[in-house]
């Protein structure tokens, strides 16, 4: 990211990316876990239905579903003019901005079970309850959904806001 960033980039990345994900991602994973899990009282740590799985899984899915919809979304701001485009000499050539969207969602979503959701099923397993209430399950995975989006949407949004603009300029010269 630039050292200056415009004010309405900045809003972009902390009102949209970060508050509205971490919303967003919240109740969103509360009501799968709700809806996989209406009927169970309890939800185990291990096996095939339960949290850890589940946390393994959603710390995957959650970046890569995040950079298609990212991608998606800020492509069309810029393209409809209500989201200005970064100015050309600050996208930047990193290798990163080679790849398409879903492929960055994949490396995050690699890399987000592997430094994230890894050590916490640890932690979980290690000094954790052998199993939540549903409610808990609930809280917990809406809880954990929230912060992950927290850390990998700003992220996967300004890559697409930079995939837009690199468009964007394309377009007009």
């Amino acid at each position: 990211m630039p050292a200056t960033m415009s004010h309405q980039h900045r809003r972009f990345l902390v009102v949209e990316e970060v508050v509205g994900s971490t919303i967003v991602n919240f109740w969103l994973n509360a009501g799968i876990a709700w809806f996989a899990f209406h009927r169970a009282t309890t939800v185990p740590l291990w096996g095939a239905s339960s949290i850890a799985v589940d946390t393994l899984v959603t710390a995957f899915v959650l970046p890569v579903l995040t950079a298609l919809v990212a991608t998606f979304i800020v492509g069309r701001q810029v393209a409809r003019g209500k989201l200005v485009p970064i100015p050309a000499d600050e996208i930047g050539t990193s290798r990163w901005l080679r790849w398409r969207g879903w492929q960055r969602g994949v490396l995050l979503g690699i890399a987000s079970v592997i430094l994230v959701a890894t050590p916490l099923v640890i932690v979980l397993t290690l000094a954790g309850p052998a199993e939540l209430s549903r409610m808990h399950f609930i809280w917990f995975k809406g809880s954990f959904a929230a912060g992950l989006g927290a850390l990998v949407t700003p992220l996967l949004g300004w890559w697409a806001l930079a995939d837009a603009s690199r468009a964007a300029h394309a377009r007009s010269g």
